[in-house]
């Protein structure tokens, strides 16, 4: 009998038996993981440069996220000046309605990639539930906006601001994101953040090879 964590990892594909041999080899999971870190890897690159910049300019934490089969990961999280009430760990799944990262993703993929994953999450608990009406009232926003933000949606007290960066390819490359104590968030800093982190987020779509949303 296979290991309990075997069973697992190919539960969710990261791991496969071969026939007849009875051995176990990386599953289809894992392989589209291998071959998008691949392709991601000049894109986190270039876009780490920027988000580490954006870090010392603003003095608050930054931070990446791609997209994966269990919804956004944090693939790059830079610690700024302001203390947070959490540590978060690189590969850490995001909830999608709850995240500004997660509605920047759900505003920007397709839907029959999007929402599978989403109800997915709402069956484990991980994610909230939202009227459609208000759902795509949300994203539009978020789209017509060119951020999301969210205040307390994952941890009290937290702040979070996220906004799209595009590549070469269809859809999202990647997520730029700011997180800041709630209780500093004025209204000034608010706009002061948004505006630096739409405006690196449009510098590495540009670097990227990308196209800005019209």
């Amino acid at each position: 009998m296979a290991p309990q964590y075997l069973v697992s990892l190919v539960r969710v594909g990261l791991a496969e038996q071969e026939q007849p041999s009875g051995f176990y080899k990386f599953g289809p999971a894992t392989r589209r993981l291998g071959i998008e870190a691949l392709r991601q890897g000049d894109e986190v690159g270039i876009a780490t440069k920027h988000a580490i910049a954006l870090r010392d300019r603003t003095q608050h934490t930054t931070n990446l996220s791609t997209w994966s089969d269990a919804g956004p990961v944090i693939i790059r999280w830079d610690y700024g000046a302001y203390p947070l009430p959490i540590t978060v760990r690189v590969g850490s799944t995001l909830p999608l309605i709850d995240s500004s990262v997660g509605r920047v993703y759900l505003a920007h993929l397709p839907s029959a990639l999007t929402m599978p994953v989403l109800r997915a999450q709402q069956e484990r608990g991980v994610s909230s539930t939202l009227a459609s009406e208000h759902l795509e009232a949300v994203l539009y926003e978020v789209r017509k906006s060119g951020f999301s933000i969210t205040k307390g949606g994952v941890i009290p007290g937290l702040s979070a601001i996220a906004a799209p960066v595009f590549a070469s390819g269809p859809g999202v490359a990647l997520a730029l994101g700011i997180a800041v104590p709630t209780h500093i968030l004025t209204a000034s800093i608010e706009r002061s953040l948004i505006a630096e982190l739409t405006s690196t987020a449009e510098s590495i779509t540009r670097d990227l090879g990308g196209d800005l949303p019209t």
